[in-house]
């Protein structure tokens, strides 16, 4: 990897902070300025120059700023940006709004999701603790009778889904109880994100049974992904709004639908982001999210587990002072659910 020196660190710097308070590319007049050493105009523009050779910025339009680049970015979080302490008024709307009090667990989570939301203006998740770990832990068909039964799924953390399904014509007690054999045996035990790819390479199995087992699958699916949105809370989902223009609405009009519908990915998303705190670029991650960044947050609820938080905003978000904000609201949302747990004696 390529190594900075001293004054291109400045340089790139000062460039990625410009960029993200104007939206503009950023001179070398500009920066003679802001860095806290004196350097000609002259001099900043050669490092530019070896800056956007190396890939770390680049030039926009045909306009002498230059704005930086994904690699530019990369390097800055890896290498440069320090977290920035969070004002005193934000600390105390966090507190505020965690002082409240809760009946369920699901309460503070979905809070949780709206505060980060509000205070960055972003769009915020918040994932259980250890929703990861949620796994099938049962299943049942229940016969009502008119060929109909009723699907229940019970889930490793006490969730029970349940919803009808019509039987094929002439199907009996017998066949209904080798689907019950054979889904226990495939998927019960499972993380829940697993459990319909598991099921889909078990339709060999099944249609021996069932005449459209798609069909059920289908069913099935469908209770999965309402047990995964028990699992996590998206709030600020209109704050992708904030950033449409006229060249990226399909975009956005995507991002709104895989937030509002496909809750797996999203679990999936977050899971896939096991450090402690991580900035996560597009390019890096889901295909939909190519112009943003994701930063997430674990927090830890000791016996309890742990869960995540994020934000999604623009590529050229606040860094410094998000992953303040974030490192602060972990612990203070922690705080509040280990309270919650010794008041409640669970």
């Amino acid at each position: 990897m390529v190594m900075l020196t001293q004054r291109q660190l400045l340089i790139l710097d000062a460039i990625i902070r410009d960029y993200t308070n104007i939206g503009e590319p950023i001179g070398s007049k500009t920066l003679q300025n802001q860095l806290p050493v004196h350097v000609s105009s002259a001099t900043i523009r050669n490092e530019m120059a070896v800056l956007e050779r190396n890939g770390f910025i680049m030039k926009e339009h045909s306009s002498s700023g230059r704005v930086p680049s994904l690699k530019g970015y990369r390097y800055y979080i890896d290498n440069i940006v320090e977290p920035e302490i969070v004002e005193p008024q934000a600390l105390h709307s966090i507190q505020s709004s965690f002082s409240n009090e809760f009946q369920k667990v699901d309460e503070i989570v979905a809070v949780s999701a709206k505060i980060l939301s509000e205070l960055t203006n972003y769009t915020a998740f918040t994932l259980k603790p250890e929703a990861k770990e949620v796994r099938l832990e049962g299943f049942r068909l229940v016969p009502l009778g008119n060929q109909q039964v009723m699907v229940i799924l019970v889930t490793s953390d006490g969730g029970v889904e349940n919803q009808l399904f019509n039987l094929p014509p002439g199907m009996h007690g017998e066949e209904l109880e080798a689907v019950v054999r054979v889904i226990n045996n495939q998927v019960v035990g499972l993380p829940l994100k697993d459990v319909t790819r598991k099921l889909q390479a078990s339709l060999p199995l099944l249609t021996k049974y069932l005449q459209q087992p798609e069909i059920f699958i289908e069913v099935f699916s469908q209770m999965l992904d309402q047990a995964l949105c028990d699992q996590v809370y998206i709030d600020g989902k209109m704050n992708l709004l904030n950033l449409a223009n006229s060249e990226n609405l399909e975009e956005i009009k995507h991002l709104y639908t895989l937030f509002e519908h496909d809750t797996p990915d999203v679990v999936t998303l977050l899971d896939d982001l096991d450090q402690d705190i991580s900035v996560t670029f597009g390019n890096e991650q889901h295909n939909s999210l190519v112009d943003y960044s994701l930063i997430s947050a674990t927090y830890d609820v000791g016996a309890y587990g742990k869960g995540k938080i994020a934000i999604l905003g623009p590529t050229n978000m606040p860094y410094s002072k998000m992953l303040g904000l974030l490192t602060v609201f972990r612990k203070e949302l922690a705080n509040k659910m280990i309270d919650y747990y010794r008041e409640c004696g669970k």
